[in-house]
């Protein structure tokens, strides 16, 4: 399957004499079972898939992965892989735009902007380490560590395991701020509601910072009605209140809350981003480099949040953000999340140890991001 570039985007595609190319794409998909049932507010799921891209130069691979179904594997090697093979391993933003617009009649959000993502972090990886180069010498380093905080907190948990789990954080690895879900039943708990976040509160103490995501299920009524409890309990992060597709109730909560409002992690594209900050939605960007389009989409956004005067923080797949984290200065955090944590370190050698808090991305001096598929322990679990 080949696809047809214009006269302007064929004049760039090609590497020069001197320039590495890129000679492969492959993709494949894994799926675990998740430890024990898990909801949020919106969506119940026992299962994760990881989509992991392999793109190749020489001898040299980089990898990079996404978080989706598993026909997001296929999507990469049928019409991503023609779009990408053959440019230089050096233009990463070159093969960021051609994929974007090759994608044009397909839909860009959703599965395809996470194949778009997996593609552009593989590149980046790969351009690292044919470097020899940590991705944070590459991008650069606006800060040493990257804080990070602990995230799950399900509402299909119970008292005794959200506690075990809160204080596995906090007092088992220094974590100093953690998340759970709340809007349970599309905001249909709200007593439930209130009850674990006390219940939090008194699992991790006065001194760590306890936030809370609805993944949009309340309305904006009961989000604000929420917020004074939220206050009494010293919660400053109030994540998707309301969907992240409503940013006129975003910015009507955020005006009317003293807790901080964040969304963000469902922002496919660049001008999504703009939007949202063009609402006065979020006091805090999320966005995820794993859909908004990798690495390189990931770092526009940081600037354009900076440009706001606001912070970004990174939503789930921690060691795929960890290199970008740091090199962006108005970074207020990286989600450790329970799903992907497990999951990837499962799967990757390489994998970082958030002990007191943060993580350090490029301290062992490995090239690229410094992850390598253990693909004797994933391939039992191939689903595409």
């Amino acid at each position: 399957m080949t696809f047809a570039t214009s006269g302007a985007d064929a004049s760039r595609a090609g590497p020069s004499a001197d320039d590495p190319a890129v000679d492969e794409i492959e993709a494949a998909a894994y799926t675990l079972d998740t430890d024990t049932p898990e909801a949020d507010g919106t969506l119940s799921w026992d299962r994760t898939t990881l989509v992991v891209v392999h793109a190749r130069s020489g001898t040299t691979t980089g990898l990079g992965y996404t978080y989706g179904a598993p026909e997001t594997a296929a999507y990469v090697r049928g019409h991503l892989a023609p779009v990408v093979t053959a440019r230089s391993a050096w233009d990463v933003p070159g093969a960021s735009e051609a994929m974007a617009r090759s994608v044009r009649n397909d839909g860009r959000p959703g599965l395809v902007a996470g194949a778009i993502s997996a593609v552009d972090i593989a590149l980046w990886d790969l351009k690292a380490r044919i470097l020899g180069l940590p991705l944070t010498h590459l991008l650069g380093q606006a800060r040493p560590h990257v804080p990070v905080y602990g995230s799950g907190g399900f509402t299909t948990y119970d008292a005794a395991q959200q506690d075990r789990q809160l204080r596995g954080w906090v007092e088992g690895q220094g974590i100093p701020r953690v998340k759970i879900k709340i809007g349970e039943s599309w905001g249909s708990a709200e007593r439930r509601d209130r009850d674990r976040i006390a219940e939090a509160r008194a699992s991790v103490g006065d001194a760590t910072d306890l936030y809370v995501d609805a993944n949009g299920a309340y309305t904006v009524k009961q989000a604000v009605r929420m917020a004074s409890w939220l206050d009494d309990h010293a919660v400053t992060w109030f994540e998707e209140p309301v969907s992240s597709d409503d940013l006129e109730g975003l910015s009507r909560i955020r005006s009317t809350v003293a807790v901080d409002v964040a969304a963000g992690e469902y922002g496919y594209t660049l001008a999504y981003f703009g939007q949202m900050l063009r609402a006065g939605a979020v006091d805090c960007l999320q966005a995820d480099a794993t859909r908004c389009g990798g690495l390189t989409v990931w770092l526009r956004a940081a600037a354009l949040a900076e440009a706001y005067g606001l912070d970004i923080s990174g939503h789930c797949a921690p060691h795929v953000h960890a290199a970008a984290a740091a090199a962006v200065p108005n970074l207020r955090h990286l989600e450790w999340f329970h799903d992907h944590v497990r999951l990837e370190s499962r799967w990757f050698d390489g994998t970082l140890d958030p002990k007191g808090g943060h993580i350090t991305p490029g301290a062992d001096g490995a090239p690229g991001h410094g992850l390598t598929l253990k693909t004797v322990d994933a391939e039992p679990y191939r689903t595409g």
